[in-house]
């Protein structure tokens, strides 16, 4: 990293922290202080940290990665096609690495991420230059200080023989199903912040993930919504953990939600000058191409995590599941045209504002759906916005007055008391430690 951009992005994280969008432990910046559940466990309970990385050669051809943890770790690697990967799966690990750690290509390995993939596990994804294979994995105590060293070695292989070593994607996990407990008639809206874990998303150029500003805005918008009291929420990730697409949209069939909204921040390099945000709701047919890379982009989470890229929902089976389809979409794009309505009074809206695209969390046949990106990290005067309580505010403000609008029917009497002041945006905004490595290549 240049010298002079490690001051912009400590200002940068300086006012994320400030204004909770996030929690002291993000990885891809400084070292972090953990989290008071952290400290209060037992030490032998507390995740392995590691605090540095390096790739290397090793005898015919091969690449070695070395991650340095402070205790050992139980280690499984395998790889992976379409793309070529090799995934290392780890129990949590509390990752401390430079900001630059897994972008230099090195023999073998293309590049590398790191990050929690699911409660209580974290997992290493190195995109391979060539089909390779892992040789082995082990771990060793360094003399000079006892550190541990986890070394993953990759061997060059041939195609035939990579394809014979490769894994299937692992399925994604199953969603809980409701309890059942109790009786509420409010309407259920699931929220629903892009990325997480190991996926960070769009990065602007001063190493701001996506990940972390749409978790804010989404923990701001749920903060609304249950200060007024009218509407039952739920998120889909609260904390800085991967979530597989179908399984965002589980969560909400299983919960029988009434709404799903999926905040999102889109980033265009070679366009800086492209900025404002844009509502989608979920066809076959994209309404534009540049809406259609958009979708294939997101759709592709999965891959990033090496998890299952299962579709979710089945094909329309009837004529039964297709009226709901059509109905549900319907639904959606009446929401949609009522959030463009409130959203374009405070914030800069995209020339195209409401598009449709193929969107795999907007697949649910039964449940209306958006997905909302809030602007271009590759724009300074959105990510400027995007960075502002003030403007976050107003945004999550006018989401809430739309989510509440389409209920309208449905919604009990104003709770003036609990809504009477408007709760401070993104206070709540402090994500698990641990957890992510920066993603130099768009998945």
């Amino acid at each position: 990293m240049p010298t002079r951009a490690r001051p912009i992005r400590l200002l940068v994280r300086a006012s994320l922290l400030a204004a909770g969008l996030l929690a002291p432990a993000a990885v891809g910046a400084t070292p972090s202080v953990p989290d008071r559940a952290a400290v209060e466990r037992p030490a032998a309970e507390r995740p392995a940290v590691a605090i540095a990385a390096e790739t290397g050669a090793i005898p015919e051809g091969g690449t070695r990665l070395t991650v340095v943890l402070s205790r050992p770790v139980e280690a499984r690697a395998f790889v992976m096609e379409r793309p070529d990967r090799a995934i290392v799966d780890l129990p949590e690990v509390n990752f401390q690495l430079p900001p630059e750690a897994g972008r230099k290509r090195d023999g073998l390995v293309a590049s590398y991420r790191y990050g929690l993939f699911a409660p209580g596990r974290s997992r290493i994804v190195i995109d391979l230059a060539q089909a390779a294979t892992v040789a082995r994995v082990a771990t060793s105590t360094r003399p000079r200080d006892g550190a541990t060293l986890l070394t993953i070695d990759l061997s060059r292989s041939d195609r035939e023989a990579f394809r014979r070593a490769a894994q299937p994607p692992e399925p994604a996990r199953a969603a809980n199903p409701p309890t059942g407990e109790g009786i509420d008639s409010r309407p259920l809206v699931i929220v629903d912040a892009g990325h997480g874990g190991i996926d960070p998303g769009a990065i602007a150029g001063n190493g701001v993930y996506e990940k972390d500003i749409v978790f804010g805005v989404a923990q701001g918008l749920v903060q609304r919504l249950e200060a007024g009291g009218r509407i039952r929420v739920q998120m889909t990730r609260d904390r800085d953990v991967f979530v597989p697409l179908a399984e965002r949209v589980r969560i909400a069939r299983d919960a029988r939600a009434d709404l799903f909204v999926s905040i999102h921040a889109d980033s265009i390099s070679a366009a800086p000058q492209v900025r404002g945000a844009t509502i989608y709701t979920g066809s076959e047919k994209a309404t534009d191409a540049e809406s259609a890379r958009l979708a294939d982009r997101e759709n592709k989470a999965d891959a990033t995590a090496g998890a299952d890229q299962g579709d979710g929902p089945g094909d329309v089976a009837d004529i039964l599941q297709e009226l709901t389809l059509r109905e549900t979409r319907g639904f959606s794009a009446r929401f949609a045209k009522g959030l463009l309505t409130r959203l374009s009074g405070v914030m800069e809206m995209s020339v195209k504002p409401h598009r449709e695209a193929g969107f795999r969390v907007l697949r649910s046949p039964d449940v209306p759906s958006v997905l909302v990106e809030l602007g271009y990290l590759s724009s300074k005067r959105d990510l400027d916005l995007l960075l502002s309580d003030e403007w976050r505010t107003n945004v999550t403000g006018q989401m809430a007055g739309a989510i509440e609008a389409f209920f309208a029917a449905r919604l009990p009497p104003a709770v003036t008391a609990r809504g009477a002041e408007a709760p401070r945006i993104g206070k709540a905004a402090q994500i698990a430690p641990a957890q992510i490595g920066p993603a130099p290549v768009s998945p």
